[in-house]
C-alpha cells in the first residue's frame, strides 16, 4: 500500500505573529519564559523586538577555549587531557560554532 504525504504552504504574517505572542503573553499569567532565535537579528521588525515583547537579548557567539573545557566536562566527564593545549591554541586561530562544529562531527562519526 503507497502512502501520500500533502504538504501545504502556510503564510504567517508579522502581525499574526505579534497577535499570537501577545497572545501568548496575556494567557501565561506572570511567569513565562520564550525563547525565540534568529542569525539575523537585523532582519527583524522592530515591534517584535520591543520591551515586553523581547525583554533580554543574548549572544551566543563562538565558543572560545574555556567554553570548551566546560562543554567536555559537562558532558563528556573529561576536566582534563593532554590535547586540551592544543585545542586550546587551535581554537584561538578559528572560530568555532559548537552547533555547527558538534553536527559536522556527528555526520562525520555517522558516514
Amino acid at each position: 500500500m503507497e502512502q501520500t504525504t500533502t504538504v501545504t504552504a502556510i503564510s504567517i504574517t508579522v502581525s499574526g505573529l505579534l497577535n499570537f505572542i501577545d497572545g501568548l503573553w496575556s494567557s501565561c499569567g506572570d511567569e513565562r519564559i520564550l525563547v525565540f532565535t534568529t542569525n539575523h537579528k537585523e532582519r527583524l521588525d522592530p515591534a517584535l523586538l520591543r520591551p515586553g515583547r523581547m525583554d533580554l537579548h543574548i549572544l551566543m557567539s563562538y565558543c572560545p577555549p574555556s567554553g570548551f573545557k566546560i562543554l567536555a566536562a559537562n558532558y563528556l566527564n573529561i576536566y582534563n587531557h593532554p590535547l586540551f593545549t592544543e585545542i586550546e591554541k587551535l581554537m584561538t586561530e578559528v572560530k568555532v560554532n559548537p552547533r555547527r562544529d558538534c553536527r559536522r562531527a556527528l555526520e562525520t562519526q555517522r558516514s
